[in-house]
């Protein structure tokens, strides 16, 4: 099986097929959202685009960002074998989406582990 495997810190795993999905946050300074796309494939977590509302505080977009209907937006290119999703106190919290649907993660407590499933 294909698809998002996302390991709460309760041991509760949660399983998608999807191959694409979207993780978004505020920032906690700047208090504007930060919105990353990734997708699924060969068993690793591509970053294939990344948005920002703004600038500053520590997140300003890559030279290579191009400003679209009021977000900075470019495509990272990151590749990775895991996610790992921590909590802070000062901010709203993750908010994760697949096809069209948003989880707030606010309820998990402690860290959230996204991968491929295998």
């Amino acid at each position: 099986m294909s698809g998002l495997c996302a390991v709460l810190a309760a041991g509760l795993a949660v399983v998608t097929p999807a191959d694409h999905f979207t993780l978004a946050w505020t920032h906690s300074v700047e208090k504007v959202e930060w919105r990353e796309d990734w997708r699924v494939e060969a068993g690793r977590l591509h970053l294939d685009q990344a948005s920002v509302m703004g600038s500053g505080a520590g997140m300003e977009p890559p030279l290579e960002a191009v400003l679209r209907n009021g977000r900075w937006v470019w495509h990272p290119g990151i590749v990775m074998e895991e996610i790992v999703l921590a909590r802070s106190d000062f901010t709203d919290d993750w908010r994760l989406c697949v096809g069209g649907h948003c989880l707030d993660l606010a309820q998990e407590k402690g860290q959230t582990r996204l991968r491929a499933c295998p």
